[in-house]
């Protein structure tokens, strides 16, 4: 084989077998450092593999579009999310993918998210006023059980309160488990915790699927459309398809959207001047009644406020994909088999696209200023290119719904002395948990 013209890009892999794996998951400020020390591209050794971090617009673009082939999903993440989630459409590849997502879709979209609407309302409606009596509450934790019945509900048909709170403790052992560092299967560790969870929750799915096929009429929710869509061949997905799909919607349907809301309530109460706007604006649309798809069209600058947070609060830190083929970025030489990431707060930190980009200020995505259009996949929070977040309309809906009905009748103060460093695994959250003292705003 011919060598490679070009360098290895800069880094160091660490100590032999375990490289800088400690180090990736125990130090938040792990990548920034590196990339002070060695640029917008460097090796290390985590995790077990050997990978390649790259940082910037034009790396997300090489990485999701330009030269999407060269990369794999499945090769990408670690074993431990393969093991846990399954062989679902977020580890899938090339047509198989294609086939997947097709057949997903509609639950996604049109009218699925119209039918929607009323009933994440009515949920939301429900964990406010229970907030309202609690008076002070720690709030990621109680996010995270609003957004699991949320997913819960409308994609699988489970009924309002039904198990919720296991379920959704039950999924946050799966997800601790997914960045362990020993994954040691005993029943004791963080790792076999997961597996028996995983295991409670697939069981669990294996009923729900039971359920919705003794229904006459199960187009309702997205467990339900996945039952009856077909492709253009009238083939359609298999049961464990399905329950392994309805595992990674339920995953990806809540611990993003809970984490996003959450440092949205934090950076609301942080920014009185901005509260007031997004109040103001609630109160301009002089919304009656039910919330429906064409009233939140209309919150402008609550959709502003909601791409500031993603931008400075990614729930997600970065993406990992397999490279498939090996090819040159920036000079430096990258072998086939190893992985690559890209850092997507570090992306949406770059002075050159985004003004003082450690301030939050949503009036960056203003139609005059519209920081995040001078460059292409500048803000990638949702992923980008052809394989763009399926269920990014669908938790849009969900965060603009929760925002209105909040922003017109309650209020909230984050209390004192608490922790509120960003802390990224398994998804960014508050270190405390963001406590707060809630109520209503109608006397």
């Amino acid at each position: 084989m011919k060598e490679p013209s070009h360098p290895l890009p800069p880094g160091s892999l660490g100590l032999p077998l375990i490289g800088e794996t400690i180090q990736f998951l125990l130090d938040s400020n792990f990548g920034n450092k590196r990339e002070k020390q060695y640029g917008s591209i460097y090796k290390t050794n985590i995790l077990g593999r050997k990978t390649v971090f790259m940082t910037g617009a034009e790396a997300n673009k090489f990485i999701l579009s330009s030269h999407m082939d060269y990369f794999s999903w499945g090769k990408g993440w670690p074993d431990n999310f393969k093991e846990l989630l399954g062989r679902s459409l977020f580890l899938q590849d090339g047509e198989e993918h294609k086939r997947n997502r097709k057949l997903l879709m509609p639950a996604f979209h049109g009218q699925a998210l119209a039918n929607y609407v009323n009933t994440m309302e009515q949920i939301i409606t429900k964990y406010l006023q229970k907030w309202k009596t609690l008076k002070n509450l720690t709030w990621f934790p109680e996010m995270k059980q609003m957004t699991f019945e949320i997913a819960s509900v409308l994609l699988l048909g489970s009924s309002p309160g039904d198990k919720t709170e296991l379920l959704s403790r039950w999924f946050t052992e799966l997800t601790n488990g997914l960045f362990a560092i020993l994954p040691i299967r005993a029943s004791w560790s963080k790792y076999g915790k997961a597996l028996a969870a995983r295991d409670r929750l697939l069981e669990y799915l294996e009923q729900e699927i039971e359920k919705r096929i003794r229904i006459s009429n199960p187009e309702q929710d997205a467990l339900g459309l996945m039952l009856q869509t077909r492709d253009e061949d009238g083939g359609r997905l298999s049961r464990e398809e399905i329950k392994v799909q309805a595992l990674l919607m339920l995953f990806a349907g809540h611990e993003t959207t809970t984490s996003m809301l959450t440092f949205l309530c934090m950076a609301l109460g942080q920014h009185p001047d901005i509260l007031a706007r997004a109040r103001a604006e609630q109160q301009e649309l002089g919304i009656s009644g039910g919330l429906t798809i064409e009233k939140l069209k209309q919150m402008t600058y609550l959709e502003q406020i909601l791409k500031e947070v993603e931008r400075l609060y990614p729930p997600v830190g970065g993406g990992f994909r397999g490279v498939v083929k090996p090819f040159v970025f920036n000079g430096y030489y990258v072998p086939k088999d190893w992985i690559i990431s890209y850092r997507i707060n570090s992306s949406h930190q770059d002075s050159n696209i985004f003004t003082n980009p450690q301030k939050f200020d949503p009036d960056r995505f203003s139609a005059e200023r519209a920081e995040h259009k001078k460059m292409e996949y500048s803000l990638v929070g949702f992923g980008g290119g052809p394989r763009f977040c399926l269920g990014y309309a669908f938790a849009q809906m969900e965060m603009k719904i929760f925002a209105s009905v909040l922003l017109r009748n309650y209020t909230w103060e984050i209390l004192p002395n608490q922790n509120l460093t960003p802390e990224p695994i398994p998804t960014l959250h508050p270190r405390s948990g963001l406590k707060v003292k809630f109520a209503s705003s109608i006397v």
